[in-house]
């Protein structure tokens, strides 16, 4: 007997698909598409508006659940919540909501582990575990949007910012995406989410060519190729003025702002002259600076910038006309902020991008 199928992975017309197959009218597929998205159903007996038989083919062909929670954390001020999942082969991924004034944001994950490799951040260090199916980052979404909904509350935002590069698995991250976007199920707009990478070129064109209205931020934390690369290894692979044509390629074709966000670590890249090269590199750009005091983390003895320097690094920025912000630090003492999250890694030995090579 076929393995059951995660109920989340299917698209809707995969569903139209199997509705036909099950000689069932094509109404149906879309009878379950908002009973997934806009009901929130979790079990196939909340399908109350299909007919038996069709029910237990739900149950008989598919799975509603493969993350696992085995760990919630609230931050002391109540404002991020943390949850870590355990997958069903055994590595974990972890998801957090904030909570702001006007919004409730999802910072949501796309691989256990990342291969990038990049020093500062927790989840770089464990190396790539195994990427996520777009079921398993479409259900962190439904597993806090239920929540939410207990509250008399909804998810806003998202951030697709926790563990992984979401490029890296570019295929189920835009399937996951697209599915919570669909108008006829959850109906988050497209301009609610934002989609951070650390700068895989190809990938970058490829989203620019397909018109999506998802935000784009890039990771960039260094202004120069020796810094930057030395920082996040993957770089090697494609340099600044590479980077920067791709996303120069995007802003033409799709009109939007590009955020850049900048992890500011004391004495590395906090410095006058990185800022001006920041300056330099953007000017005339549409975009927008992120700036983010170091989080930290056990694999990287750097340290956060002091908000003074943070303060003067911005304003180099924006005397040269560059938009910057000094984003407000959420839930560090939950480990839960940008860089953070790590879960308890376990599972098979993580790989690591070098080059076009895998190594161990």
């Amino acid at each position: 007997m076929p393995e059951p199928r995660h109920v989340y992975d299917l698209t809707l017309p995969d569903w139209e698909a199997w509705v036909q197959a099950q000689s069932q009218p094509a109404y149906r597929a879309r009878q379950i598409w908002e009973g997934l998205y806009r009901h929130l159903w979790a079990r196939p007996e909340d399908f109350s508006t299909l007919p038996k038989s069709l029910r237990a083919a739900l149950a008989r062909e598919f799975v509603f659940q493969r993350l696992t929670p085995e760990q919630e954390q609230v931050s002391q001020d109540g404002e991020t919540h943390k949850t870590l999942f355990r997958l069903p082969d055994g590595p974990v991924v972890e998801t957090v909501r904030m909570r702001y004034i006007r919004r409730r944001t999802l910072c949501i994950s796309t691989q256990s582990g990342c291969a990038m490799g990049c020093v500062f951040c927790a989840t770089g260090q464990l190396g790539l575990l195994r990427h996520l199916s777009p079921g398993e980052i479409v259900e962190q979404v439904l597993y806090y949007a239920r929540w939410l909904r207990g509250q008399g509350e909804r998810v806003t935002h998202i951030v697709v910012m926790g563990m992984g590069e979401p490029f890296h698995n570019y295929d189920a991250t835009l399937q996951a995406l697209d599915t919570l976007n669909h108008p006829a199920g959850f109906n988050l707009g497209a301009r609610r989410v934002t989609i951070s990478t650390v700068g895989l070129v190809p990938r970058i064109r490829q989203f620019a060519r397909e018109g999506r209205q998802y935000n784009l931020a890039v990771s960039l934390h260094a202004a120069d190729d020796e810094l930057r690369q030395r920082l996040i290894p993957v770089a090697r692979r494609w340099p600044l003025a590479d980077l920067m044509d791709a996303v120069r390629d995007y802003i033409a074709r799709t009109h939007r702002r590009v955020t850049f966000e900048w992890a500011l670590i004391r004495d590395v890249n906090d410095t006058p002259d990185q800022a001006r090269k920041l300056a330099r590199l953007l000017r005339g750009m549409l975009a927008h600076v992120n700036l983010i005091p170091l989080n930290p983390t056990p694999g990287y003895e750097g340290r956060a910038s002091p908000r003074e320097r943070a303060r003067a690094f911005c304003a180099v920025l924006e005397e040269a006309g560059v938009p910057c912000t000094v984003r407000l630090r959420r839930g560090i003492d939950i480990q839960a902020g940008c860089g953070q999250l790590a879960g308890q890694a376990l599972g098979p030995r993580p790989r690591f991008l070098v080059g076009s090579r895998w190594e161990n």
